[in-house]
């Protein structure tokens, strides 16, 4: 009886660890985005996240939310730098999350500032 109660563990034990590794170490897909980055916080209750938000529309219609993990020191220093300006952020996507990394399943790990197409066609200033 004690083995297969051990068994059982073990087999609990290794299956949590295989979908943690899975959903940790495999990108569901990697991408680029733009907009104008207006929001970044550091939040949560017992956990605290760094979530962030670009406006992809004139209007801020279309909100892409994103997570940073604690370990992107250059990325949030930037992202805290660039706070309402145009931005280009790189990102991989996961199968999932956990509360301990993030509220979204989108992890940025690179940010660019750019200039903003909305902008573009006005002379620039001599």
């Amino acid at each position: 009886m004690k083995k297969i109660l051990a068994l059982i563990l073990i087999g609990i034990t290794v299956i949590a660890f295989l979908y943690y590794a899975f959903i940790y170490f495999i990108p569901y897909s990697e991408g680029v985005r733009s907009g104008e980055l207006i929001k970044i916080s550091y939040k949560g209750v017992l956990v605290k996240t760094w979530e962030g938000e670009i406006s992809q529309g004139i209007s801020g219609a279309q909100i892409f939310s994103f997570s940073i993990e604690d370990k992107e020191k250059k990325v949030i220093e930037d992202l805290q730098k660039y706070q309402g300006s145009y931005v280009k952020v790189h990102y991989k996507e996961r199968f999932g999350t956990f509360f301990w990394l993030g509220d979204t399943k989108y992890f940025i790990i690179k940010v660019v500032q750019e200039q903003s197409p909305h902008f573009r066609s006005l002379p620039e200033k001599e």
